[in-house]
């Protein structure tokens, strides 16, 4: 839940003003325009910094981009494969 709790944070403070009430981990972020395609960019970039893996081109799409509960799902996927990488 970690995961999630972080990435609610940073949509919350960049996007939604602080206001967390409206923000639900299934809430569709793009369909609401809580974020645009220009904030997914720079989701992708603090995702990057925050959890220290990367996010391949092919991953940024809406479908992994709809909610903070995909968004989480994606990170801890990369993060496990990062993992099994290093080994």
């Amino acid at each position: 839940m970690k995961t999630q709790k972080l990435i609610s944070d940073y949509i919350v403070d960049v996007w939604m003003g602080g206001d967390a009430e409206s923000l639900e981990p299934d809430t569709p972020l793009t369909e609401l325009n809580i974020i645009d395609s220009m904030g997914i960019f720079d989701l992708v970039g603090f995702l990057q910094r925050e959890f220290s893996i990367s996010v391949p081109m092919r991953d940024v799409t809406l479908k992994n981009f709809r909610s903070v509960r995909t968004i989480s799902a994606m990170v801890d996927g990369l993060r496990q494969n990062e993992k099994g990488d290093a080994a």
